[in-house]
């Protein structure tokens, strides 16, 4: 049995990204040398979404693409089951780039390693940031995130399923309870 509870709907993702626009615009002093990578399949329509509002607030459209990092995850031998492999379409320079991965929820940070891995192998970028819309904790790998839309402490065994619409209408963040987290911590 799973408990399911909102904890963000569409204004609320709808404020948090704008406020993380606005650090990446404040940290990087504009969007001159910026680029943003959506790591499939999460991060993919939250990076359209803030390369559209950073245009909206710099008058000066930002580079976004979206990487598939299946296949230099350290446990991809270790799945039950075969992954499905997206397309990387990263179709610019990262050379000297500020190059801000983004993803929908991080959890150990595996993902996240294996997307700077994958970035180094495109080029060699000025600096690699991180923005999420959920930081969860329970990290394996000294990874932080730069840009977080909000902290929410989970069970290891919690899931947390976020919703990015590419039009905002359908966004939601829900921690879903299954009933063995429930009473254990």
């Amino acid at each position: 049995m799973q408990k399911r509870k909102q904890i963000m709907d569409a204004e609320a993702i709808r404020r948090a990204l704008v406020r993380i626009a606005h650090e990446i615009l404040e940290r990087n002093k504009g969007v001159g040398d910026l680029v943003l990578i959506g790591i499939r399949t999460g991060g993919e329509h939250m990076a359209t979404r803030l390369a559209k509002i950073l245009d909206d607030i710099e008058g000066k459209p930002v580079s976004c693409g979206f990487m598939d990092v299946t296949m230099y995850r350290d446990d991809l031998y270790h799945m039950s089951h075969q992954p499905e492999v997206h397309k990387t379409s990263v179709n610019f320079a990262l050379e000297k780039k500020a190059v801000v991965l983004v993803d929908d929820v991080l959890f150990t940070g595996r993902t996240i390693r294996a997307a700077m891995d994958s970035v180094i192998d495109l080029g060699r970028p000025r600096s690699i940031q991180l923005a999420v819309l959920i930081d969860r904790g329970h990290r394996e790998f000294p990874i932080r995130p730069d840009y977080v839309g909000r902290n929410i402490p989970t069970s290891r065994t919690d899931l947390i399923e976020a919703v990015i619409d590419p039009k905002g209408k359908e966004d939601r963040v829900e921690l879903i309870e299954t009933e063995e987290t429930k009473g254990k911590e």
